[in-house]
C-alpha cells in the first residue's frame, strides 16, 4: 500500500520534462536522432512523460504497458520494414522502456536492448537527461546500423519525426 501511495504521489507531483530537456536539448536529441538514421534504415522514436494520469496509477499501469501505448500511438509500427524503436522515458517510475518493432525479433536481444538502458541510466544518475538520451540513440544506432545498414545509394526515406515527444 506504502508503494502505491508513494508512486501516486510522485506522479502527483512530477515536473514538466521541459524542466530536463529544453529547446537546446531537444534539437540535440532530434540531431542525434538524424545522424543516426544516416548509418542505417531503422527509425528511432524518443518520448519522454513526466508521469501518468492519475487513474492510470489508480489503475495500476506500468511504464512498459504506457510505452507499448506510446509506441502505439505514435504509429512507431508504421515503417516499411518494421524496424522502428520507441525510446520511451518516465520520469516519475524513473524507468526506460525501448520498444521494438517485429522486424527486430530474433535479431537485437533483451541484453542488448538492456545495455543502450543501461548507458542512459548512467548518464541520468549522473544529471546529464539529454546525454542520456544522446548515448541511448547512438548506441541503439549501433544495433540498427548492424541489421539495417544504409547501403551506397540508399535514399533516406525518414518514417518518422526526429525531434523527441514531450507527452
Amino acid at each position: 500500500m506504502a508503494n502505491r501511495f508513494t508512486r501516486l504521489l510522485r506522479h502527483l507531483f512530477a515536473g514538466p520534462a521541459a524542466g530536463m530537456y529544453p529547446e537546446a536539448g531537444l534539437q540535440r536529441i532530434a540531431e542525434a536522432v538524424a545522424e543516426g538514421e544516416a548509418r542505417h534504415r531503422g527509425e528511432i522514436c524518443f518520448a519522454v512523460e513526466p508521469a501518468l494520469p492519475v487513474w492510470q496509477v489508480l489503475r495500476g499501469v506500468q511504464a512498459r504497458e504506457r510505452a507499448h501505448d506510446v509506441y502505439g500511438q505514435l504509429r512507431v509500427w508504421d515503417t516499411q520494414a518494421n524496424n522502428g524503436v520507441l525510446v520511451y522515458l518516465l520520469l516519475a517510475d524513473h524507468r526506460i522502456e525501448i520498444v521494438a518493432d517485429r522486424g527486430l525479433a530474433g535479431l537485437v536481444s533483451e541484453e542488448q536492448w538492456r545495455g543502450a538502458c543501461i548507458l542512459m541510466e548512467e548518464r541520468l544518475r549522473a544529471g546529464e537527461p539529454v546525454e542520456a538520451v544522446v548515448r541511448g540513440i547512438a548506441s541503439i544506432s549501433d544495433l540498427l546500423a548492424l541489421h539495417f545498414p544504409r547501403a551506397p545509394g540508399d535514399t533516406d526515406e525518414n518514417e518518422l519525426p526526429d525531434p523527441p515527444h514531450l507527452l
